[in-house]
């Protein structure tokens, strides 16, 4: 099979297991926006904003340096079984150690101690199944990993849907009954939490068969040469973490305590209409992980690395211009409440940095690949360094606006030192002109659609259909040899 269609069908299906958890918060949007008012919405932000911190810590880089090692080792087992003895160790270290200190993270945090305990069991059950993922990536069954990842977004979902609309209406309606019991006013926080405790249990134990198959070898060397490679890794992490949720913590912090929430919930639920080109980016970055180490040695791999990242910008071109366009259409469907509409002049912005950072992944090739993975670990540094301190100044002048710039900013100067870095130490023949073409028209129309045109659907239609007219003209023949098989 051609390589790229190989790429893109695992990239399809990994996409859709590891887009559909990310989707899942896009189509509960609706649910919970209609639930919880704007402050309510803000804190259960920031409290994902934390566990998305606490996720990149109990996974320290580990899977990154599972695919490396897995990949160039002839002993795969050994590789598993150090993996999945380093990650059971350090959960649960972390889970003694953080229900031993549960009050003093509640007080630090400005988290409610029940919602820090759910916390601490979900992010430890998530943890566990980090290399059971990984080994499923890593072996090519992209099918086996989407079943479970979809049954996980699927029970969710249905608790979800359960507890916040179903439970109320047949509590209501029979005070006497059995489920009436299982009922709480102002208790949608905390079922939206058991729903999510529930989920990632069952999930577990659908990934038990690779804790039960090892024999629990655990090399030493071999660790440390992991954690040597998966440290950068780690801090890269962190980098991302930070200029993914940070926002919304320092939002809290720095604006005044009586609107703080609730400017968290309308830029928190304004961002997720942005959440299309994150889930593009991720099920894309889902497919090429794999890819890019397995083809390391191959013959001339960098003029298909060059091809892969071609084709994204193509897509996200596509996408960014898309989302810009249909926005108020987007806002009607999935933020119902229109209170928290004031925060929609940040899509355009959101989406835009969301495209940097995809593009940033697919550049992130050389460093992997090479080894260098200290360099993910400063450029991500700098992205973060900015994002803070755009975050600090700005925030008391302009509100979230400054919270939007700063992912922009962070994400636009990765992507750019990531590219400048890797022509030195690792130069792949990416076709510029094109990137740049792509992109920089898909902003232009954007732009034009969103701000010239104020969100004027028939002027944007016209606009996206003239860039589709180009994409087809230009990239037609080479996107049917690679989907359709067809020869030019």
């Amino acid at each position: 099979m051609n390589p790229l269609k190989k790429l893109f069908k695992q990239t399809a299906i990994y996409g859709l297991a590891t887009v559909l958890p990310r989707m899942m918060s896009f189509l509960l949007l609706p649910l919970y926006t209609g639930v919880l008012a704007t402050a309510g919405y803000g804190e259960i932000s920031i409290i994902f904003a934390w566990f998305a911190i606490f996720n990149v810590l109990l996974a320290y880089g580990m899977e990154t340096a599972f695919f490396r090692f897995y990949n160039g080792k002839d002993n795969k087992q050994i590789v598993v079984s150090t993996s999945l003895v380093s990650i059971l160790v350090t959960t649960i270290l972390f889970v003694l150690v953080s229900f031993l200190f549960q009050h003093g993270i509640s007080t630090v945090i400005e988290i409610p101690l029940k919602f820090v305990q759910y916390s601490i069991v979900i992010l430890a059950l998530d943890a566990l199944v980090i290399i059971p993922f990984a080994w499923l990536r890593a072996n090519e069954k992209p099918m086996n990993y989407a079943i479970i990842k979809i049954l996980n977004v699927a029970i969710n979902l249905g608790l979800n849907l359960f507890f916040l609309l179903l439970l109320p209406k047949l509590a209501a309606n029979n005070p006497e009954g059995i489920l009436s019991a299982l009922y709480k006013p102002d208790f949608e926080i905390t079922y939206i939490f058991i729903a999510m405790l529930i989920s990632s249990a069952i999930t577990l134990v659908l990934m038990l068969k690779l804790y039960v198959s090892s024999n629990y070898n655990f090399d030493k060397d071999l660790w440390l040469r992991m954690m040597k490679y998966s440290l950068p890794v780690l801090i890269a992490g962190i980098a991302f973490t930070i200029n993914e949720v940070s926002n919304r913590i320092l939002l809290d912090e720095l604006l005044p305590e009586q609107i703080a929430r609730s400017e968290v919930g309308k830029y928190s639920a304004c961002l997720k209409l942005a959440l299309f080109m994150t889930l593009f980016g991720t099920a894309f970055r889902m497919g090429i992980e794999p890819f890019f180490f397995s083809h390391a040695k191959t013959e001339n791999p960098q003029k298909t690395y060059a091809q892969i990242t071609n084709y994204f910008v193509i897509l996200g071109s596509f996408i960014l211009l898309a989302v810009v366009v249909f926005a108020d259409i987007l806002k009607v469907l999935f933020v119902r409440d229109e209170s928290y509409w004031d925060a929609m002049d940040i899509v355009p912005i959101i989406i835009l940095a969301s495209f940097c950072l995809g593009i940033y992944h697919n550049l992130s090739v050389w460093y992997k690949i090479t080894d260098r993975t200290k360099y993910g670990a400063y450029i991500s540094s700098i992205g973060a360094i900015l994002t803070l301190l755009i975050n600090f100044i700005f925030i008391p002048k302009i509100g979230y606006m400054a919270s939007a710039m700063a992912t922009l900013v962070a994400y636009g100067t990765m992507m750019s030192l990531s590219y400048y870095f890797g022509r030195k130490h690792y130069p792949i023949p990416y076709n510029m002109r094109k990137i740049f073409f792509y992109g920089g028209l898909s902003i232009v129309f954007s732009a034009l659609s969103f701000y010239v045109f104020n969100r004027n659907l028939i002027a944007g239609s016209i606009l996206l259909l003239v860039f589709l007219a180009l994409i087809y003209k230009l990239e037609g023949d080479k996107l049917k040899v690679i989907f359709l098989n067809k020869k030019i």
